[in-house]
C-alpha cells in the first residue's frame, strides 16, 4: 500500500473512530439522565434536573422538593456514576486482556482475575480486616486479582505454542480455585458478613454512595490514563512477541503494566459492585466490530460502552421488580454467557474449514 493509501485509510479510521465515540457518549448521556428519573419513585425529567440545580446552587431551594433532591442526588447519582466507573473499568481491562493474551475469548472472569478480586474482598470482610478502612477491600481486591492474572500468565505461557488453549484452562483453574476459596470464606463467616458476602455473589449496585465514588475514582482515573497510553504498545503485540521486539519494544515491561493497570480497574470495580461477569468479553468485540482492532480507538469505545451496558442493565434492575432489585450479575450473565458460546462455535467452525 502506497504512503498515499496508508494516509487516507488512516484519515478514515480516525473519522469513523471519532464519529463511534460521539454517538456512544450521546447515548451514554441518555442513559445516564433517563436513569436518574427512572425508579420506584418515578420522576419527571424537569424534577430531576431541578434537583440537581438544586444542589449545584443553580436554582433557589424552593424549585425543587427535598424529597426530590435526597432522591436524586443521594441515591441515584452516585449508583449511575459508579456502574459507569464499573461498566467502563471491566470493558477497558478485558480488551487490554485479549490484545495481551492475542486471544478473543480472555475475559477478566475467564482467566481468573475477577475471582482473583473478589477473593481478596472477601477475605478482608472475612479476616476482620475491612473495619482498618475504607481502602483495604479496595486494596485487597487489586491484590488477589494481580496475583490471580500473574499466576494464570506464568503458567500459561500465551504466544509459545498452544499458549492460548493453556491459557483457557488454567484460567478455569484459576477461576475455580479461587471459588473455592470463597466458599470456605463463605463457610467461616458470621451471619452479618454473610448478608455481605452474597452482594459478591451476585454482583450490585444497591449500596453505592458518594464515598464509594470516591474511593473508586481515583483507582479509575489511574488505570484509564496508563491503559490508554500503552494502546500503542498493545498494536505492536498483535504483531507477535518477535516482531514487537525488533520495533523497539519492551516486552516483559508491557506485559508487566497491562496486567498491574488491567487488575488495578478490575479489583477497583469487583471491590464497589461484586463479581459481574462476561463485561469484559461482549463489549470489546462489539466495539471491535464499529472500530477494528486499532486500541487507539478500541479501548476508549470499549470504555464508553461498558459503562452504557451497565448503567442499563442497572437501571432495568431496580426497576423491574420494584421494590425488589434483580441482582446485576444475573443481567451480565445472561447476556455473556450465550455470546461466549456463540464465539466458541465461530472459532470451532473456522478451525474445521
Amino acid at each position: 500500500m502506497t504512503p498515499a493509501r496508508c494516509t487516507m485509510a488512516g484519515d478514515r479510521r480516525r473519522r469513523r473512530g471519532q464519529l463511534m465515540l460521539l454517538l456512544v457518549l450521546g447515548a451514554l448521556l441518555l442513559a445516564v439522565l433517563g436513569s436518574f428519573a427512572v425508579g420506584p419513585l418515578r420522576l419527571p425529567p424537569l424534577a430531576v434536573l431541578q434537583a440537581i440545580g438544586v444542589k449545584l446552587g443553580l436554582l433557589d431551594a424552593a424549585q425543587a422538593s427535598a424529597r426530590d433532591v435526597a432522591v436524586v442526588w443521594q441515591l441515584r447519582i452516585p449508583r449511575v456514576v459508579l456502574g459507569a466507573i464499573v461498566g467502563a473499568s471491566l470493558a477497558m481491562a478485558g480488551a487490554s486482556l485479549q490484545g495481551l493474551f492475542g486471544n478473543p475469548l480472555a475475559d477478566p472472569g475467564i482467566v481468573g482475575v475477577s475471582q482473583g478480586a473478589a477473593l481478596g474482598a472477601v477475605a478482608a470482610i472475612v479476616l476482620g480486616a475491612a473495619t482498618l478502612g475504607g481502602w483495604v477491600i479496595p486494596l485487597a481486591a487489586f491484590a488477589g486479582g494481580a496475583a490471580a492474572i500473574s499466576l494464570t500468565y506464568l503458567l500459561a505461557r500465551p504466544g509459545r505454542g498452544d499458549g492460548n488453549a493453556t491459557l483457557l484452562l488454567v484460567g478455569i483453574a484459576m477461576a475455580a480455585f479461587c471459588s473455592a476459596l470463597i466458599g470456605f470464606f463463605t463457610y467461616i463467616a458470621t451471619e452479618a458478613q454473610l448478608q455481605s458476602l452474597v452482594f459478591w455473589q451476585l454482583g450490585s449496585l444497591a449500596s453505592a454512595d458518594w464515598r464509594d465514588v470516591a474511593a473508586v475514582m481515583p483507582l479509575f482515573a489511574v488505570g484509564t490514563f496508563c491503559l490508554l497510553r500503552l494502546a500503542t504498545p498493545l498494536d505492536m503485540l498483535a504483531l507477535g512477541e518477535r516482531q514487537a521486539q525488533h520495533l523497539g519494544l519492551d516486552v516483559a515491561r508491557t506485559r508487566r503494566r497491562l496486567v498491574a493497570f488491567s487488575a488495578l480497574l478490575v479489583g477497583a470495580a469487583v471491590a464497589f459492585a461484586g463479581s459481574i461477569g462476561f463485561v469484559g468479553l461482549v463489549v470489546p468485540h462489539v466495539a471491535r466490530l464499529l472500530v477494528g482492532p486499532g486500541h487507539r480507538w478500541l479501548l476508549p469505545l470499549s470504555g464508553l460502552l461498558g459503562a452504557l451496558l451497565i448503567v442499563v442493565a442497572d437501571t432495568a434492575a431496580r426497576t423491574l421488580d420494584p421494590p425488589a432489585e434483580i441482582p446485576l450479575g444475573l443481567f451480565s450473565a445472561a447476556l455473556g454467557a450465550p455470546f461466549f458460546l456463540w464465539l466458541v462455535m465461530q472459532r470451532r467452525g473456522r478451525a474445521g474449514a
